[in-house]
């Protein structure tokens, strides 16, 4: 079901892509700003891992560094059926983690020193089970692939504002569609992208708690680490942000409206999906 909602939601964002294309800069509009974006994505994809691990100020670490972490993410890799990714560790007093890298084989995954400090060892399991979902779901690719589109559209509205959108042979200007797409397009675009990005949360939940055989610690580690989110702050750019497993900049969001615009599902919702895998697994073992 996270598949076909995945699926929904790019199938919607493709159509978007078109439309705005269509609206604003014809075929050849839509061709040079899907171009440009895709350009400035597949950098950031290519590079993402050392981009991102600054952003943190993060360090790799080996074996020898801190033996009892990198052991531990070698056994759940194992599990998952991944090779092994570098481990790095973030001088941040906020416990979070994040998994980056273009595949599998030039993965990431990076704590934070306070999450060593703050979690269980089945906590902690829980989170690291979670990034190698990520990996093994390739999300990094088919955020990158959303984040192209998204730009894709961002670039239109930008061609409408300097350019005055499409000129049609028949009736001239298309101002009001122009507009239209310049004020609205740029924030449905985000509203889908930061919707795939949710179900991508639910779905490394859930294969999380498969890797780790532990789902309630998922659970409890997720509720903890929203709760110290909130209580220490950290300084971090919002597009590294939405890598870690909570948003580590959730003391600056609000309900309402605003979880729309979320990369990361409310972890109540989280945590009760979480527990039902709990239940129904121990239904089928009984």
């Amino acid at each position: 079901m996270n598949n076909v909602k995945v699926f929904v939601l790019m199938a919607g964002l493709t159509a978007l892509v078109v439309a705005a294309g269509q609206a604003i800069g014809g075929p050849s509009g839509a061709i040079m700003a899907f171009g440009l974006a895709a350009v400035m994505n597949f950098v950031m994809y290519w590079g993402s891992s050392s981009m991102v691990l600054r952003s943190y100020g993060a360090r790799l670490v080996s074996e020898q560094d801190a033996p009892e972490l990198y052991q531990m993410v070698d056994r759940l890799r194992q599990n998952a059926g991944l090779p092994m990714p570098l481990v790095a560790i973030a001088p941040q007093a906020q416990a979070n983690a994040f998994a980056t890298g273009r595949n599998a084989k030039h993965a990431v995954v990076c704590v934070t020193e306070g999450i060593l400090h703050t979690l269980s060892k089945e906590e902690l399991e829980g989170v690291l089970a979670h990034e190698l979902a990520h990996i093994k779901n390739h999300d990094m690719l088919l955020s990158t692939i959303a984040a192209t589109m998204a730009g894709a559209i961002g670039n239109l509205a930008q061609m409408a504002f300097f350019f005055g959108g499409r000129h049609d042979d028949d009736d001239g200007m298309n101002p009001i569609a122009a507009i239209a797409m310049l004020i609205i397009g740029p924030i449905i675009a985000m509203m889908i992208q930061f919707a795939i990005s949710r179900q991508r949360e639910f779905k490394a939940d859930a294969i999380g708690a498969q890797i780790s055989g532990k789902p309630l610690a998922l659970a409890s580690a997720l509720q903890r680490l929203e709760s110290g989110a909130r209580q220490i702050p950290m300084q971090v750019s919002p597009a590294a942000a939405s890598l870690a497993i909570v948003n580590p900049l959730a003391a600056f969001r609000t309900g309402g409206v605003m979880k729309w615009f979320s990369t990361h599902p409310p972890t109540a919702e989280r945590v009760a999906r979480l527990e039902s895998y709990e239940r129904n697994s121990s239904a089928l073992v009984s």
